[in-house]
């Protein structure tokens, strides 16, 4: 028989982490094409051969989404897999309905297929939405374990927006290493805060070859989920996270609603900003399709190196990206500080926005008064520096997870906003481990 013609959408992470583990290696499958979504410029580009394996000397390439429907017929295609995340469970039946009407079959891969084994303990921290809290977890955890005895890698879930071939494998164990793998913006925010913590990173393209080396280092593997998708590897212990400040997301997104039926552990975090009826709603939510999973509910509070220098100013808040655009969040940890400590205006920085960043504004219309940190790429990096600096404001809030000072120049006054987690009552995550992995 002939082998089943297939394409797989995704975003640069999940597609080509199903494609390595399933579809490389099986003559059963031809994988034809993947299409990109959420990743700017992903598209056009070709997953390279030196990646694809031997079945695939010329590589796979890589197309537009919105070429779906015809990338179908004319590659007569058999099957497409489904493999991005944080999406609402709508988006991913109006896609199945597209493909199913262009005469392919629609298909989720799930645990079996695609999570692979370590011979390491592993902990994973996924979540329900972008922006519900992972890193701050991730972080909590990774100390935790190190104030147990063990020597902890996090490894981070995909974000490969350079050279894919040099990306395979990245190991980051100090902050030369993000400036030799030429990081992106959005890659310094996720293992910034790690090497701050003195906690080895990896992170590229090739998740067993990942794993494998990683298991040489270390003795427990932690998983940093992206997005809200299922951990790359089978964890034996599953953390997920939660947001009440967006209660009613966590039954409505893909996959977020996986790691909540397969957690073992719920983290409601930023209860002490969310309104207590949607923590309770929250809570609630989660129990009505996995009430087997431990509960523990966390703040994550601001820290600002001077609250007095925001009171009465006009100011910029510059926000993590992906919790404003696919995350969908308004607004983030600088706003709320903005608010807090007492900032005369927030200036809306859309007049002031240029090229793609005018662009991330018009394709997510329903952020707040906030600019995302947008940074695929040295081009983009350029044009949030030059719409932070064309801004008639006193100071400039900086809420996204490293210094944004590391990699642009500001022309006015900046403060920080960190936040960490902190867990409210019992149990606490230091139980929790204790219990697991106590010796």
């Amino acid at each position: 028989m002939s082998p089943t013609r297939t394409i797989i959408m995704g975003a640069a992470g999940r597609d080509f982490h199903n494609f390595n583990v399933f579809f490389r290696s099986n003559p059963e499958y031809e994988v034809v094409a993947f299409t990109a979504t959420q990743i700017p410029d992903i598209e056009g580009r070709t997953y390279p051969a030196e990646l694809a394996g031997p079945l695939y000397p010329a590589g796979i390439p890589i197309y537009a989404e919105q070429e779906l429907e015809k990338l179908i017929a004319e590659k007569k295609v058999n099957q497409v897999i489904f493999a991005y995340s944080d999406v609402p469970h709508t988006v991913v039946m109006h896609k199945a309905s597209l493909v199913l009407a262009a005469g392919a079959d629609f298909r989720l891969m799930g645990l079996k297929t695609t999570q692979l084994a370590s011979s390491k303990p592993v902990v994973s921290v996924c979540a329900v939405r972008t922006g519900s809290g992972k890193s701050q977890t991730t972080r909590r955890v990774s100390l935790i374990l190190r104030d147990m005895g063990f020597k902890v890698a996090a490894i981070r879930h995909p974000m490969p927006y350079g050279d894919l071939v040099k990306q395979a494998v990245q190991r980051y164990a100090s902050y030369d290493d993000l400036v030799r793998h030429d990081c992106t913006i959005e890659e310094r925010e996720e293992y910034e805060p790690h090497l701050d913590n003195q906690v080895i990173v990896y992170a590229g393209v090739d998740y067993e070859r990942i794993l494998r080396q990683a298991e040489q280092e270390v003795d427990v593997i932690l998983w940093d989920g992206g997005n809200n998708d299922f951990s790359f590897y089978k964890p034996d212990l599953q953390i997920v996270v939660a947001d009440p400040h967006r209660p009613g997301h966590e039954l409505a997104y893909h996959p977020g609603e996986t790691n909540i039926r397969s957690a073992d552990v719920f983290v409601i975090n930023k209860v002490d900003t969310a309104n207590p009826d949607a923590v309770i709603q929250v809570r609630q939510n989660l129990a009505s399709v996995n009430s087997r999973a431990v509960v523990i509910e966390a703040a994550s509070p601001l820290f600002v190196d001077d609250p007095a220098a925001i009171k009465g100013r006009r100011v910029l808040v510059v926000e993590d990206g992906p919790t404003l655009t696919h995350g969908e969040m308004a607004y983030g940890a600088g706003y709320v500080a903005a608010r807090r400590f007492g900032a005369a205006e927030i200036v809306d920085p859309r007049p002031f926005a240029v090229g793609s960043i005018r662009g991330t504004f018009e394709k997510y219309p329903s952020t707040g008064p906030v600019l995302p940190a947008m940074g695929y790429g040295a081009h983009q990096t350029r044009e949030l520096e030059e719409t932070i600096n064309k801004m008639d404001v006193d100071l400039v809030i900086i809420g996204t997870p490293i210094d944004l000072l590391r990699v642009i120049q500001i022309n006015k006054p900046s403060q920080r906003v960190r936040y960490e987690l902190q867990e409210i009552g019992q149990p606490t995550l230091v139980d929790i481990l204790k219990a697991k992995f106590g010796r």
